[in-house]
């Protein structure tokens, strides 16, 4: 796993591509982070607030380009939740969802999912007046989505990280 504040503070100091995502493709590939620690009481994820409907998502959004998707994943969580941890360099699994777009009509996203052990939050990231953050455990975290296969995902990631 490579730490997402050596990668923050790689972003941080080389502009890439002029801050700009790597064009879109038409498959609608993303990468999201599933931020995760481990408590007394079991796993807790991290979930968040989409900016526009307020659903409880997990950190996600186009490549960039120049980065791995694993960072890409991990800058995603700082700049949406404010964490910084372990990222995996492997997707735990993949999700889809349509992504609804402001003129009415949507896109459908695959999304590749990198777990994110969060070794700490920021006191202050560039969304978080835009988005509310909550750890739950991971059962609850699961309830709370919309997307079916992102509930299994973090069910089954859950249920992985208890039994090890």
């Amino acid at each position: 796993m490579r730490t997402n504040s050596a990668i923050a503070r790689a972003l941080a100091a080389k502009p890439r591509n002029g801050g700009q995502v790597a064009a879109k493709p038409r498959t609608g590939q993303q990468v999201a982070a599933l931020p995760f620690r481990m408590t007394d009481a079991g796993v807790e994820v991290m979930l968040i607030t989409s900016r526009r409907t307020r659903r409880w998502i997990v950190p996600k959004g186009w490549p960039e380009a120049g980065i791995s998707p694993a960072e890409d994943a991990a800058r995603e969580a700082l700049e949406e939740a404010g964490v910084i941890g372990e990222v995996a360099g492997k997707p735990f699994g993949v999700f889809h969802y349509l992504k609804e777009r402001k003129h009415g009509d949507g896109t459908s996203c695959r999304v590749n999912l990198f777990p994110l052990k969060v070794t700490r939050q920021r006191r202050t990231w560039p969304e978080k007046t835009s988005r509310e953050t909550k750890w739950l455990p991971y059962a609850e975290a699961a309830a709370l989505v919309a997307e079916p296969e992102l509930k299994r995902l973090i069910l089954k990631f859950g249920a992985q990280q208890t039994a090890s």
